[in-house]
Formats: structure tokens, sequence, C-alpha cells
């Protein structure tokens, strides 16, 4: 209740109690971890392709700069 008296009704999830569950808190830091586990593993594939693009790309230009000396 306020001062005049009145009953004060908060919305939605206001009346509940401000302490978490240990094992909801534990459930989300795994599924944090296995998402950023797999974020990580694919930005690493993502840059691992790149460089693999780039060596070849590389690998061709000096092919063709080598024929253009030689020949």
């Amino acid at each position: 209740m306020d001062r005049a008296g009145r009953r004060t009704v908060y919305a939605g999830g206001m009346n509940e109690p401000h302490s978490r569950s240990i094992g909801r808190t534990i459930l989300a830091v795994l599924v944090l971890v296995v998402a950023a586990w797999f974020l990580l593993h694919a930005l690493i594939g993502i840059v691992a392709w790149l460089a693999g693009v780039a060596v070849v790309v590389v690998a061709v230009v000096a092919v063709i700069w080598a024929l253009r000396i030689l020949l």
C-alpha cells in the first residue's frame, strides 16, 4: 500500500521474488557457452576458408607471373 492507503498493483512479473533459481542460472550459462562455442567455430571456419581462397589466388597469380617471365 502507498501512503494514501491505496493498494499498489504492479504489472506482470513485478510481484515475483527477486531471487533466481540456481538451476535456471546454470542452464542459461550452459546455453550461452554452447552458443558461443558454435559461433566461434563458425567464425574460425569462415576465416580459414577465406585464407584458403587467398592462398589459391596468390598461387594462380604466381604461376601466371612465372609463365610470363619464362615464356
